[in-house]
């Protein structure tokens, strides 16, 4: 009996140019603003004039630029953080955990040693803090996954709400300010980040780290075992690798970065601590890696492209009176297409003609 062929099938793409990748990313994003359009017309606004103040709400003033850029320096940080991971298939979605707990140990030193330590070294300890707490935060989940096969997934997920809760308590009670208040008070001057160009010096940080991350995910042995242990478990065993090792260091490092962040976060970008300071970059930097494909260079377009929208979208709020929903509606839209064509730039759609016209 004849096997009937289905009428379209989806197959992998072989060989694509990389041409034609950028061609269906520039039209996903053409597309997204097309449609964004019609969001704006329903709110009675002009698409033009909605999207020339959000270019210019992000990038037109130097005050826009500085607070574009406040936002991208964890987004980008973050994203580099779960690179590595996400190359090994490890699924880390705990880095909003990790950024958190990195914030508490950079603020324990900050509150208890800033009257014993000068501002240098104090600077330094609360920094190694934040990435010691951070980078074992990340590494229990990956012990149990290497040791006994947990998911990943849910452990690094569960993880961020126990950090979460930390801060709740520490904020409410050992570190709470005025009785009452559930607020920590601001860092003494020693324990904050100095400013560089306006902007607290964390944008020196995370550029150094994208040189950092290239290079190790290309060039070092660390990053060939991360590459063959995502391509399969059992051929990392078999070339002799050390699987539980290369997961929990890998894990280390990510959770490490992570927790650098949070350390940048509580010393330069918030002068405290508190328990939302993660501000949702754990789970934005997954949509940074995805799009930029764990390239460390095209994540500093990506997320300064999503940094851009963010302060954009305040600013059309202000300047328009477009409720915020919308601009976050849009923001969706952008994303959406850009995760959608990744779709059409890995498979194809073959039908059922078409495969009777090659023939």
């Amino acid at each position: 009996m004849e096997e009937k062929v289905p009428f379209v099938r989806v197959t992998r793409r072989q060989d694509f140019k990389k041409s034609n990748v950028w061609m269906i990313r520039i039209l996903a994003f053409v597309i997204a603003l097309v449609l964004g359009c019609f969001v704006f017309l329903l709110c009675g606004v002009s698409p033009i004039q909605a999207y020339a103040e959000i270019v210019k709400g992000a990038f037109g003033k130097m005050t826009g630029i500085r607070q574009t850029a406040k936002i991208m320096i964890p987004l980008l940080g973050t994203a580099l953080a779960l690179a590595p991971c996400f190359k090994m298939k490890y699924w880390n979605i705990g880095a909003e955990g990790q950024i958190t707990m990195g914030a508490i140990g950079a603020a324990f030193f900050a509150i208890n040693f800033h009257d014993k330590l000068p501002g240098a070294v104090l600077l330094v300890v609360m920094a190694l803090a934040g990435m010691i707490l951070g980078g074992l935060w990340s590494a229990v989940p990956a012990f149990f996954k290497s040791k006994w096969g947990t998911n990943e997934t849910l452990f690094t997920l569960m993880l961020n709400y126990i950090a979460i809760g930390i801060v709740a308590w520490l904020q409410g009670g050992p570190w709470e300010g005025k009785e009452g208040s559930q607020i920590v008070p601001n860092f003494a001057s020693n324990a904050i980040l100095p400013k560089i160009g306006g902007i607290y010096c964390g944008w020196i940080i995370v550029l150094a780290l994208v040189f950092f991350m290239y290079f190790y995910m290309n060039r070092t042995k660390h990053g060939y075992e991360i590459a063959v242990l995502g391509d399969s478990e059992n051929t990392a065993r078999y070339a002799g690798m050390d699987v539980t090792k290369v997961i929990v260091r890998t894990a280390l490092i990510s959770g490490a970065i992570s927790g650098l962040v949070g350390f940048m976060l509580a010393s330069g970008a918030n002068q405290t601590i508190y328990s939302g300071i993660a501000a949702n970059n754990g789970f934005t930097a997954i949509t940074v890696a995805w799009l930029s494909q764990l390239n460390p260079f095209a994540m500093v377009l990506i997320s300064a492209l999503l940094a851009g929208l963010s302060k954009g979208s305040s600013s059309l709020k202000t300047a328009m009176g477009v409720p915020g929903s919308i601009s976050d509606i849009i923001t969706g839209i952008i994303l959406l297409c850009l995760l959608g064509c990744e779709f059409f730039i890995n498979y194809r759609l073959v039908f059922r003609h078409k495969e009777e016209k090659d023939v």
